[in-house]
């Protein structure tokens, strides 16, 4: 048998001193035909007739890194030896070179070329699983205490301060917590559980209605400062409403009835028929108006881009304050989009309402609004009594008139502002079936 390396110039020489051989290339060979070169760490074995060599292989066969493993054991009359292709004990020139094995036939003098893997045996001494005067590692230790552990004794000085301050600040913080849950126990010892989980409700309701709530001055002496005018459109941005709201001013009535057919927000639309004339407070409502209608509009749609608003003539200095008051901006394959979910019609709703506050004199039609924002009632209420308004029902005939065809929802802003209790627990949410 002759042993091929890896280097052109061994097969050279081999092949000069037998000139009337033939080389023969085997078949393509599978990953477990491979043939086998050992070679031990402790030197060469006197007699090897008297080794037995046991292959193993990896059963998990469908796992790409696993099919290749192999253990090779060796066993010899005073001393057993093991070596494998992987993990850290294997030659690292296995996954850099490939090996094969030249076997001669003598009689047909043709020699067959197969792959081949090398094995580094180590000798395994039975009952000693470490060096001596070196303790078996400790499996209960985590993986961050065995490198502090490594910090310790080999680390530098900036590591191991950094090992002691970090050790200083866990044993402050457990000091912390032990005083945190004394202090809550004595809370909930004085106070009671059931009051605290009520706190604890009204305080989670209470963040929860500030995200969506236009700014509000609960101490304004009167009502048409708890919401500003100026916090919900700047002096800019009012200016800047001058043109497209110039349309709503001009629209005669064939044009209004032209906007029931397209289905335009019923709030709009009663308001509009008020309109006549050039009087000053009229521009005041017509600018209000066409902002109030983009609003409307924005509700319904699932995202916005630079396009929005366009055919109505929308400045930009206007969209600019949608996307950012009124739109998430999220990443979606490489761009930027800016989605309106379901959560921001709260905040659409809460924002129309104040604005429709200053409107109506402090009074607003709550159910057009709900329908033009296509919210439920129950949630719109909800928004009406986060504002602080009083609730009221009124019969209202579609002309706008008083009438018996139908009770509207009416809030109204009122000094002091209302205070709804809210309930402790909320609802438990149906499980899906």
């Amino acid at each position: 048998m002759h042993v091929y390396g890896p280097c052109s110039e061994r097969h050279t020489t081999i092949m000069a001193q037998a000139e009337d051989c033939i080389w023969k290339c085997c078949e393509e060979e599978t990953e477990g035909h491979s043939a086998v070169i050992v070679q031990f760490s402790n030197g060469n074995l006197i007699n090897p007739d008297n080794v037995d060599f046991t292959l193993y292989k990896n059963i998990d066969g469908n796992n790409p890194r696993k099919k290749s493993r192999r253990i090779l054991v060796a066993e010899t009359d005073r001393l057993s030896y093991v070596g494998n292709n992987f993990g850290p004990g294997s030659l690292k020139c296995n996954s850099l070179c490939k090996y094969y094995v030249g076997v001669l036939d003598k009689n047909t003098r043709q020699m067959e070329v197969h792959k081949a893997q090398i094995f580094n045996m180590q000798p395994l001494i039975p009952g000693e699983s470490a060096p001596e005067g070196e303790s078996a590692p400790d499996s209960s230790k985590s993986y961050r205490d065995k490198v502090d552990s490594l910090i310790e004794a080999f680390g530098t000085n900036k590591q191991k301060r950094a090992l002691s301050s970090r050790r200083l600040n866990q044993v402050g913080s457990e000091a912390l917590q032990h005083v945190v849950n004394k202090a809550a126990s004595t809370i909930i010892d004085q106070k009671g559980l059931e009051a605290l989980e009520q706190d604890i409700a009204q305080a989670e309701a209470q963040a929860d209605t500030v995200f969506y709530l236009p700014p509000c001055d609960p101490d304004a002496t009167q009502p048409q400062d708890v919401y500003p005018f100026d916090a919900l459109i700047s002096p800019v941005e009012y200016e800047a409403l001058e043109a497209p709201a110039r349309k709503l001013l001009e629209l005669s009535p064939e044009g209004l009835e032209e906007m029931a057919k397209n289905s335009s927000p019923l709030s709009v639309l009663k308001l509009l028929k008020t309109l006549s004339g050039a009087e000053e407070s009229h521009d005041w409502r017509a600018r209000v108006l066409w902002y109030l209608s983009l609003l409307l509009k924005l509700a319904h749609q699932k995202s916005i881009t630079r396009k929005f608003g366009l055919e109505e003539g929308c400045p930009r200095i206007i969209q600019n304050k949608l996307m950012r008051t009124f739109a998430v901006e999220t990443f979606n394959q490489g761009r930027i989009q800016n989605l309106v979910p379901a959560s921001m019609r709260a905040k659409l709703a809460a924002y129309s309402l104040a604005l429709l506050l200053h409107l109506g004199e402090q009074t607003a039609d709550l159910t057009l609004l709900h329908r033009d924002l296509r919210i439920t009632e129950a949630k719109m209420l909800e928004v009406a009594k986060a504002m602080g308004l009083r609730l009221s029902r009124r019969p209202v005939s579609e002309d706008g008139g008083v009438g018996p065809e139908s009770e509207h929802r009416l809030a109204t802003l009122e000094l002091p502002l209302v205070k709804y209790e809210r309930l402790a627990q909320r609802h438990k949410r149906k499980k899906m079936k």
